[in-house]
């Protein structure tokens, strides 16, 4: 009997090594023909993020259209995509010069697109801007432009492109925010601002836009690091507050967060919180314990202030 259960162990790893696989097989073939023939928006193309989200729905045979405020590193993007893909299972991907922090250019690009295609299918509003310091050292019109890259410009685009998409009754907005859209980290007040305002827009829309079947999605990773930054050792000494936020600021890669906005769409969740096990502890306890959590960040903040910085 214990030979015949040590011999059935390796044929059973075996057998649910190959489900996963078959799993992950189906998952991607049917993640290509959800967004195959759609037209995917994609707002910051040229970030991390959005030259990861590029690549997968390219691949997948999306109508796509790039937004950028640089055009050089859009025609970059563009180089890479089509010299990678088959072209018989491609389509060419339209680029558009968008800086979501200038209001006035918004609804022109979305009529430009609306005439280009005729209809947007999906919406992936992933730009932002990011801004860090103490509240009373950032100026108010830094604020102000924060809240127009980071707010004011997506909920533009949205509500440019959204009777469009109620008038044929489908459609899906992605918006990628932030955990800061959930609690607030010190030294981020604008940031944080903008993330909860964008958050607060997009949880009243799902409700108002559900009986016309079109899908609103929110996804709240960490922050998103960049292809070459490699956490650093740095200079933590051991305290609670000190490992809380390095584990609350921990950056994920934008390619999981890309695969995670493919499988957002193709599943429509409403909600997706990407983070590590802390950060989601951090949000339950801000909600249930709030005292606890204002005073585990001020001892921090007092902390920090106390130490001399170099240079």
């Amino acid at each position: 009997m214990g030979v015949t259960a040590v011999l059935m162990l390796p044929l059973l790893l075996l057998g649910i090594s190959g489900l996963l696989f078959i799993y992950q097989e189906v998952s991607r073939l049917w993640s290509k023909s959800v967004v195959q023939n759609k037209v995917v928006v994609i707002t910051d193309a040229i970030s991390g993020l959005g030259k990861e989200c590029a690549r997968v729905f390219h691949t997948g045979g999306a109508r796509l259209v790039l937004c950028g405020k640089n055009w050089e590193r859009l025609e970059i993007l563009y180089d890479a995509l089509i010299s990678v893909a088959d072209p018989s299972k491609t389509f060419t991907p339209k680029l558009v010069l968008l800086d979501l922090s200038d209001i006035s250019c918004v609804q022109d690009v979305a009529k430009e697109v609306l005439d280009c295609y005729g209809c947007v299918d999906i919406l992936i509003n992933n730009a932002s801007m990011k801004i860090k310091g103490p509240a009373h050292k950032i100026s108010l019109e830094l604020d102000k432009k924060i809240m127009d890259a980071n707010y004011f410009g997506p909920i533009t685009l949205t509500k440019a492109l959204l009777p469009d998409m109620i008038s044929r009754r489908t459609g899906q907005i992605v918006l990628v925010n932030n955990i800061q859209g959930k609690l607030g980290i010190p030294f981020r007040t604008a940031y944080a601002a903008s993330k909860h305002a964008a958050l607060g827009f997009f949880d009243c829309l799902r409700a108002e836009v559900e009986e016309y079947d079109v899908v609103v999605s929110t996804m709240s990773p960490t922050f998103i690091r960049s292809y070459h930054m490699d956490p650093g050792p740095g200079n933590w000494e051991a305290s609670i507050w000190k490992f809380f936020f390095r584990k609350l600021t921990y950056r994920v890669h934008p390619v999981d967060v890309a695969e995670e906005v493919m499988r957002t769409v193709r599943r429509k969740k409403q909600e997706v919180f990407l983070a590590n096990p802390i950060p989601k502890a951090a949000v339950y306890i801000r909600t249930f314990f709030p005292e606890f959590f204002f005073a585990v960040v001020a001892c921090g903040v007092k902390e920090k202030l106390s130490v001399p910085e170099e240079g």
